[in-house]
């Protein structure tokens, strides 16, 4: 049997991506993406397939707002969404910027982990509630797509982030996302926070549920798989997983699996078109000066490479003997052998 599957095209089951290469990725170090760099990779996003292109945060300059505003005027088929604090300025800088979108998003998040709210924010659990509760209104009457996120979810106490995030359903939130923002959570772990959410919050079950996993631990894909089986419908990351510190969720990673192994993750799925991974790839290293490190899974140049003799022989006889997926399918002339 082929190692790729199609998938079974239950709508329930399908998984939208979020891509945040030009919001969380550009806030890696020593990367500056000019307006038109960031419509380059935005256009190469579209093509990709992803269904929410995160474009910026408006209010930290004038050039992230025009750079937002730019790709939510010439990016047509895809959302494009505006982060924002969960502050007046911030989201109604954030409307601005998207509110010419065919399809415009604002995303508001407050911090709701302890340690947050006493040394960053300074602010208890009601100022952060209502600071919450004003922002998601406020977005609301500015555009019908809003997403809201408790920044440190993953550190926070289960039920005030329950309480925070129903909250925020019932100001019209129709996105919630739960990220593990220093990438402290374990898989096992992060399937018990989430579940304990929809217990404590059921109207999250009317609503879609995303996750945004850092790889700290080096478990940002297997955390965001962990949150898909337990309901979440939206994955956020990262082309070549790049973000702050260690990165985020490599999207590209996400997709190959949702891919490859379509038998064995409860029929989910997702729009990415892979063979235009490579491509995405190597536009966002080339524009960004991030060097794809050559054992990355999926776009590292070594993936689909065979330098011991055994493995050559094997893969000339049968490609299935060390390959799980074809060079092609993610936008490659061939596998190589060298």
């Amino acid at each position: 049997m082929s190692a790729e599957t199609p998938q079974a095209r239950d709508e329930a089951q399908r998984v939208k991506f979020f891509d945040t290469t030009l919001r969380d990725g550009e806030q890696s170090p020593g990367i500056t993406l000019n307006t038109r760099e960031k419509l380059e990779i935005a256009h190469q996003l579209r093509r990709l397939g992803v269904d929410i292109i995160e474009a910026g945060f408006p209010i930290t300059s004038p050039g992230d707002f025009e750079a937002v505003r730019a790709i939510a005027e010439e990016v047509p088929g895809v959302v494009v969404a505006a982060l924002a604090r969960a502050n007046e300025k911030d989201v109604t800088r954030a409307g601005e910027a998207v509110q010419v979108a065919e399809q415009g998003r604002i995303h508001t998040f407050i911090a709701t982990s302890d340690i947050h709210m006493e040394h960053k924010l300074r602010m208890d659990r009601a100022r952060v509630l209502a600071a919450a509760t004003d922002a998601v209104k406020l977005a609301r009457s500015i555009v019908d797509d809003v997403e809201f996120s408790c920044e440190d979810a993953t550190r926070s106490d289960p039920a005030f982030v329950a309480e925070v995030v129903g909250a925020a359903i019932a100001e019209g939130a129709t996105t919630i996302n739960i990220p593990d923002t220093v990438g402290y959570t374990m898989p096992n772990e992060f399937q018990r926070f989430l579940a304990e959410l929809y217990e404590r919050c059921p109207a999250l079950h009317d609503v879609t549920l995303s996750v945004h996993c850092h790889n700290d631990l080096g478990l940002a894909v297997a955390n965001s798989l962990a949150g898909m089986h337990v309901g979440a419908r939206q994955v956020e990351g990262c082309v070549n997983g790049i973000g702050e510190r260690a990165g985020n969720a490599s999207l590209e990673e996400l997709a190959m699996i949702l891919r490859t192994r379509a038998e064995d993750v409860g029929g989910l799925w997702c729009n990415i078109e892979t063979t235009e991974i490579t491509r995405s790839s190597r536009l966002v290293s080339r524009l960004t000066g991030y060097v794809v490190q050559p054992n990355k899974a999926i776009v590292g140049r070594n993936a689909f490479a065979h330098e011991a003799g055994i493995h050559q022989h094997g893969v000339l006889a049968n490609p299935l003997t060390y390959e799980i997926m074809d060079a092609t399918s993610v936008g490659l002339a061939q596998n190589a052998t060298r």
